[in-house]
């Protein structure tokens, strides 16, 4: 239990990085409101019931190097319930399906010539090397591939990879990124999955939050904030009001400002970054579709631009092989606004097309989820641009994916910003409270 005299914090949204940052701040003695507007925590993490197991909406894996993840998840006790798996790759180009993993596979890769496949395999072993010392952050993502890979390789395969993750603008997306997003992988085949699913996590940061006596609340959204000097106020549904001493906010910079009073709004970044969302289909199957995790799926006709089978990591889902497949676009694109049978109906048919082994009886069940926030688009240059941490002459921190560049936005790096932010929060060392052991 925390200590009378300690801090208060309201920490606005319950994904990751707000749960982490919740989790963090009672293991520190602070006095914690946890507000999520949706009546499920998890963000990205969210799940839904298949049968008698859950399944999360959108996919996700633990890499071996997410330093910042896994310490949290020993502090949960579900750091050995993490089942790590070699998985593969495969490739998709024209309809037609490649394995594309080792040597072989690249000098069998018929959508390029050879000269452009040998080059390719040399750049890819050197392209982390290639990065170091130069401003990336101000080199377009565009020309500095096309430079090292060749027209070729640009326009055949990253430009439609490019294309579908971040929009018209792919091509102007910064170069560290993708160079970031190497050292995150690391041209490692590992990935992870928590056993029991994503939903664990959740569940346990809850669990600990409420055991350190912070409050978690759900179906709890910010009607309004005001935060100005030592104090904030945030009005919730039906006029509640709560004070705070500081606010911790997680939720993408747009949706704060439609929140905030005029006073705060204008105090807040004035750069308010382009976000992807994401249109998701998650398929449960009656067999296996393909042994490859991830495969690209480039020029092929399709609406959707990969194809992710989870099972291959996390195994079955009530007897069910879960397969997702997704398409970045514009909260406001046609395919967004698209009914969510029609989208199903469409991406089933385009399913069956690529893998035509697929019986009629193959496909148990199809459901579409969509996300408005998923991945910024940065400019080049955003680090210079990237907004602080601390808003002047407030108490507000924010910890949002427009801060956890250049880093790739995952989990580990919400996690990260979590603990960054939340050490900004003077508490006093008579507060802190005895850390109970987590359930395991």
């Amino acid at each position: 239990m925390t200590l009378p005299g300690s801090p208060h914090v309201a920490v606005i949204g319950g994904g990751i990085c707000g749960l982490a940052a919740a989790h963090r701040l009672v293991r520190r003695g602070a006095r914690v409101t946890l507000l999520e507007s949706s009546d499920q925590l998890g963000g990205l993490g969210t799940f839904f019931a298949h049968g008698d197991r859950w399944a999360e909406r959108f996919y996700h894996c633990v890499m071996p190097s997410d330093a910042s993840l896994l310490a949290l998840l020993g502090e949960l006790g579900l750091r050995d319930s993490v089942r790590w798996r070699e998985t593969t790759m495969g490739m998709v180009v024209e309809g037609h399906r490649h394995p594309f993993n080792s040597a072989l596979d690249l000098l069998r890769f018929s959508p390029l010539r050879l000269p452009d496949r040998v080059r390719f395999g040399v750049v890819s072993l050197l392209l982390r090397r290639l990065g170091r010392d130069k401003d990336l952050d101000r080199l377009r993502t565009e020309d500095w591939l096309r430079g090292l890979y060749g027209d070729v390789v640009w326009e055949r395969l990253f430009a439609p990879m490019f294309g579908s993750k971040f929009g018209a603008s792919f091509g102007d997306v910064p170069a560290l990124y993708l160079w970031q997003r190497l050292g995150r992988e690391r041209n490692v085949a590992t990935r992870g999955y928590p056993a029991g699913g994503y939903k664990t996590i959740i569940d346990a940061l809850r669990t600990s939050i409420e055991r350190a006596g912070g409050t978690v609340r759900t179906s709890a959204p910010v009607r309004r904030l005001h935060s100005t000097g030592g104090r904030a106020v945030l009005t919730l549904a039906e006029g509640e009001v709560l004070d705070a001493d500081h606010v911790v906010s997680t939720v993408p910079l747009p949706q704060l400002r439609r929140i905030a009073d005029d006073e705060l709004a204008a105090r807040l970044p004035r750069t308010d970054l382009p976000y992807q969302g994401v249109v998701t289909g998650v398929f449960f199957l009656r067999r296996p579709l393909t042994e490859h995790y991830w495969t690209p799926v480039l020029h092929s006709g399709t609406e959707f631009d990969g194809v992710v089978a989870m099972s291959e990591l996390a195994g079955t889902t009530g007897g069910h092989h879960l397969v997702y497949v997704m398409r970045y676009t514009d909260r406001g694109s046609p395919l967004y606004l698209d009914d969510d049978e029609a989208i199903a109906a469409r991406w089933s048919a385009q399913l069956r097309a690529l893998y035509p082994e697929l019986g009629p009886d193959d496909l148990a069940e199809v459901r579409v989820f969509k996300a408005p926030f998923v991945e910024p688009v940065y400019p080049l240059g955003y680090l210079a641009e990237r907004p602080p941490v601390a808003v002047a002459g407030t108490n507000l921190l924010l910890a949002t994916t427009a801060h956890v560049y250049p880093d790739v936005t995952s989990w580990n790096s919400s996690v990260a910003l979590a603990n960054d932010v939340t050490s900004r929060i003077a508490v006093p060392a008579g507060d802190q409270p005895a850390v109970a052991e987590p359930a395991r």
